[in-house]
């Protein structure tokens, strides 16, 4: 396997998961913005109550977008296969 082999199964997996980790990320960003504005109006520091918001929507959305994480990974596993042969020479 050359370098340049290597470098782009690398680049093809980062990507794949940045894809997969974007809407976990993006929904615990926003539920963290949006529960730190309410923190700062209302002059409550409570630890709890930034934590399980988070949780509970980072849950929530998991569940959701799970069927399409499946078939991205699955779809990326079986073009790495079909592909390997390009590898092994």
């Amino acid at each position: 396997m050359s370098p340049d082999q290597t470098i782009e199964m690398m680049r093809r997996l980062l990507i794949e998961a940045m894809l997969l980790s974007a809407p976990l990320l993006l929904c615990a960003c926003a539920v963290s913005l949006l529960v730190s504005l309410a923190q700062t109006l209302t002059s409550v520091q409570e630890q709890t109550l930034t934590a399980v918001p988070r949780l509970i929507v980072v849950f929530l959305v998991a569940m959701i977008v799970m069927p399409w994480t499946v078939h991205r990974m699955v779809t990326y596993t079986l073009r790495l296969f079909h592909d390997f042969h390009r590898y092994l020479g």
